[in-house]
């Protein structure tokens, strides 16, 4: 076979499988990018129907609500929205530049993570409320990278499927090989970081900056995470039933 020829071929080939790589990574992006802007949307309807509950309960919350439900719509439209969309096109783009690079060393990973986690944090829904000057914001702050680097990991995992899949579901059960303690193991990891942060702020609520109604906010924190929490929990006993 002439040179020309085999030479073409090889470019031909190395072109395919490159094709390929782009082709799966960014099939799977997207379907996880859907997947955790559904989870978004969910926890922010949580809490306005929690709000709602909280103020309606309270017998001198009159004088607080028209503060709270105000600040509330402001954050959840703009911070928490805005915020936690670019929240999860800093993950899913950290850990595609992970998979697209194939091997890398823990150095080039941590400096990777360190790079892109000051974004990660200036988009945090809470950590925009919180006072940076308060004694426990650094215990937050770790809390909240720990969360980022439990994200990218298991990003990479769903990034990495080369199976042929169309929807969540289909991809979550061959990134965990089937195995629903596997997928427990990841979501209970992500839940745990997530509770120890709202922890932090139940402790002491002086750490956030909202002008009122701290108590309030903070018990809707707590009962939206719950109910998440265990939506999520029911998802994926049917992904893996």
């Amino acid at each position: 076979m002439e040179e020309w020829i085999l030479n073409l071929k090889l470019k031909i080939s190395e072109q395919f499988y490159s094709e390929s790589i782009v082709d799966y990574i960014e099939r799977n992006y997207e379907i996880i990018k859907q997947r955790m802007i559904d989870q978004m949307e969910l926890s922010l309807n949580f809490g306005k129907s929690l709000l709602d509950s909280e103020l309606d309960a309270g017998v001198f919350n009159f004088v607080v609500k028209p503060v709270v439900k105000s600040f509330y719509k402001y954050w959840s439209d703009k911070d928490a929205k805005v915020g936690t969309l670019e929240q999860i096109r800093i993950t899913l783009d950290t850990a595609k530049a992970i998979v697209r690079n194939g091997e890398v060393n823990k150095e080039e990973y941590n400096k990777l993570i360190d790079k892109n986690f000051m974004s990660y944090l200036e988009n945090d829904q809470t950590d925009r409320q919180c006072n940076k000057n308060h004694k426990n914001y650094q215990k937050l702050k770790d809390i909240t990278k720990k969360c980022f680097i439990s994200q990218v990991e298991e990003s990479i995992i769903f990034l990495s499927v080369k199976e042929e899949v169309n929807d969540y579901n289909q991809l979550s059960r061959i990134a965990f090989n089937h195995d629903k303690e596997k997928a427990y193991y990841a979501l209970k990891r992500q839940l745990d970081y997530n509770e120890a942060g709202i922890e932090i702020v139940e402790q002491d609520n002086s750490i956030l900056k909202v002008p009122t109604g701290r108590n309030i906010i903070v018990s809707v924190l707590r009962k939206g995470f719950e109910l998440t929490k265990q939506t999520l929990l029911e998802d994926l006993d049917s992904i893996f039933s």
